[in-house]
């Protein structure tokens, strides 16, 4: 399976979970800000930092996917792997 294709299902699972992930450019802000999961106006929202690797990407949505009940969401068994692997 192809890196994008498991960046493409990890936010979808974010967002059967209820978290909306949106790319920033993080380096424009002037402040050392990393990619990461916050409240903003009562909804969940992951920020990511859209300069990061497509594997930096995969690592830090999965590691906070990992901490998410996911039961009951299917998730491909491959990708499945890759958030219980972080």
């Amino acid at each position: 399976m192809k890196r994008r294709d498991i960046y493409r299902h990890l936010k979808e699972i974010a967002e059967k979970s209820e978290i909306r992930v949106i790319e920033q450019n993080l380096r424009a802000t002037g402040v050392n800000a990393r990619s990461g999961l916050c409240r903003l106006r009562g909804e969940q929202v992951f920020i990511m930092d859209k300069n990061l690797s497509i594997n930096e990407k995969i690592q830090t949505l999965a590691a906070c996917l990992k901490q998410m009940p996911l039961e009951d969401i299917y998730i491909m068994p491959a990708v499945r792997d890759i958030i219980n692997r972080t």
